[in-house]
Formats: C-alpha cells, structure tokens, sequence
C-alpha cells in the first residue's frame, strides 16, 4: 500500500510554499521549499513527491488566487482540498506568521483531519459567480454616486422637497437643476449625473447578460424553482445559487442556516445559557440577498397576477412550498414586529427560516445529468 504524504501549500501569486507530513503520528513536518507559482513547477513538484511509492495529498487556504490550482491538481489526478481561512484552528499566542510556518500548519493539521474542505466551483459555476458579482459591485458603486450627488447638492443648500428620491419627478428635477453660481460646479454637478447614468446602464446590460446565461447554466432548474418563493426575483434567485452551489449537499436546513451565518453565537457555561447576535461567518452576498427577499414578507399572503404567471410552469408541490413559506413567514413577520423586536432582528429571523425554505425547494429540483 502507498505511503500518503500530506502537502500543505502557501499560496501567493508568484510563490507557493510546500511543506510536507508523512502518514502517521511519528514522522515530523518539514519545509520542502518554495517553488514558483506556475503549471510546470506544480507538475514537477508532483512527480517528485509521487517517487518511490507515495501518494500526495494536498491542502491550501482559499484565498485571491482562486481555484486554478485546486483544477491543476485534481486534473492531474491528485487530491486537494481548499479549506478556509477563517475554519483553520489557531493557537491564540502565536504571534509569528511566515510563509513557511503557514505552510507547515497546513500539512500538520491536514494529516491530523483537521481541517474541513469547502465546497468548489467548477469553472462554469465561478463564470456565473463572477458575473454575479459583479453585478453586486456595480450596484455599489451606483449606491455610493447617488450618495455622491445628493452630498453634493446638500452642501449647496438645493434639497429636493416634493417627495421621494429617484423617482420620475426627482430626476426630471435633476435635469432641470442651474443654480449654480460656477460654470465649473454645473460641470461637477452634470459629471455626477453622467456616473449615476452610465452605472445604471451597466446594471442592467448586467441583467440581462444574467438571464440570457441562466438558460444554459446547469443549476437553471434550482433559479426557477426559487421564483415560486415570494420576494426572490430572478438576481436574487441566482445569486444565492451561485454563491452556495450544490445546496442538496446539505443534510439539513440547519447545516444551510449555520453555513449562511443566520444562526445566533453562543456562549453557553454551566447552567447559563447566552445567546448573541448572528454569527455571520457564512458567505455575505447570499445573506444580503436572502435578507433583501425578507423585506417583501411585512405585507399579508397574496398570490398576485405576476406571481402567478412566473411561478404557473412549476410543479405543484413547488408552488405548495411557496405559498406555505408565503403564509407562516408573513404570520412570523407581524408577530415579531408585534413583540417590539428591531427591524433588523426581524429581518434576519425571516431570512433564517427563508433559506430553509430554499433547502426544501433545492432537493425537489432534479437537475440535469
């Protein structure tokens, strides 16, 4: 039988730190070296470390370089986990950290069935999260110029007072706005206007690239199920789909609320029992979105006309999961609106039972071979 070797790796964008734990408890970590981060250094590193019988095992941090080594490694039919950074058990005195030190707790914990791999993409799964995200980050952008403007505006005393911000009548006041004493502040104040367009323009160039790539994409089946679900549009839909993935690898609804950080930390000693606010250790783009979803649960049960026809080609028991999630969470929602608990507590309760709604709905969604 082959002896395994554990391989901890230290991964930089031109640099990669190995070091190396032989099966069993008795054998130290050692340092192999650092290498260049490149496929031909990889594929001799492998070799090597393939001589004389053993078998490689890898593990290293998820981090800006993404999954193409993870690919490189697995393509080249060895073992690798990604594992993350904020799941790998740290001594709380340790206050010296090199390149190689983290390359040898790596391989230390690896052998030791330490560490927990994270769930990886493949390629066509990180193209949708890329797109994903950049949607989100344009919206951002867009946030912070609308802010940008109405600054702007507020320090020259000119507020818009006949109702709402951005709507038809806002920007028709936008357009007609020269009081501006400067022609050089009317071209900053026409710039910022130019931004928010321009932005604007981007986000929904993004829209639609978006549900023209669904069609194809493997886990489309999962995003139209979701619709059935109220206040889970289209981009929310697939946003959560892309950041979680796989969500029937799942057991349990609760495994997926703990994994999104929905569920409340805890400090518990003795007879005493505290619990504290939301762990939030889970992905924050999905949280985001499942807690934008939850603002739409505030109004009664009601199956409207554009609910009913984007929801009309699913199955039953998939309309059945949402108009139950529809009528408990509502109930949910005023109740504990009822009770004096803040908004935002409200907010993330509806979203922890929302996701596991979602579980519910994902394992029911075959999806194609």
């Amino acid at each position: 039988m082959d002896q395994v070797v554990y391989v901890g790796l230290d991964v930089h964008a031109d640099t990669i730190a190995v070091a190396l734990a032989d099966e069993g408890r008795a054998g130290e970590v050692r340092f192999y070296g650092t290498i260049p981060n490149s496929a031909d250094s990889v594929l001799q590193l492998t070799k090597r470390l393939s001589a004389k019988g053993r078998t490689a095992n890898f593990c290293y941090e998820a981090g800006p370089c993404g999954y193409g080594l993870y690919r490189h490694l697995t393509r080249l039919g060895f073992e690798c986990a990604v594992v993350a950074p904020a799941m790998i058990p740290r001594k709380a005195g340790d206050r010296v950290k090199t390149d190689r030190r983290d390359a040898e707790m790596l391989a230390r914990l690896w052998r030791a069935d330490k560490l927990t791999p994270i769930w990886t993409p493949d390629e066509e799964q990180e193209a949708m999260r890329d797109l994903i995200r950049t949607r989100h980050q344009t919206m951002s952008a867009l946030k912070s110029a609308k802010q940008q403007l109405l600054s702007f505006l507020l320090r020259h005393g000119l507020r818009y007072r006949s109702g709402g911000y951005w709507t038809k009548r806002h920007r028709r006041w936008l357009a007609e706005l020269r009081k501006f004493p400067y022609p050089h502040q009317q071209l900053a104040f026409e710039e910022l206007k130019r931004a928010i367009d321009q932005l604007e323009s981007r986000i929904n160039a993004l829209d639609l690239t978006i549900s023209e790539t669904i069609k194809d994409w493997h886990f489309a089946p999962v995003v139209e199920a979701l619709r059935a679900l109220r206040g889970v549009n289209t981009i929310i839909a697939a946003t959560v789909v892309a950041e979680i993935g796989d969500i029937a690898r799942f057991e349990n609804p609760r495994q997926l609320m703990a994994w999104l950080g929905l569920v409340p930390s805890e400090h518990s000693s003795g007879n005493t029992t505290r619990r504290g606010r939301l762990t939030k250790t889970g992905n924050a783009l999905a949280r985001t979105m499942l807690v934008e979803a939850s603002w739409s649960y505030r109004h009664p049960p009601k199956e409207g006309h554009p609910f009913l026809k984007r929801s009309a080609h699913l199955p039953q028991e998939i309309r059945d999961i949402g108009w139950k999630a529809q009528t408990r969470l509502c109930k949910r929602f005023r109740h504990l609106s009822q009770t004096g608990k803040p908004q935002p507590r409200v907010l993330a309760a509806i979203a922890r039972e929302l996701s596991g709604f979602i579980w519910d709905i994902a394992r029911r969604t075959p999806l194609p071979a």
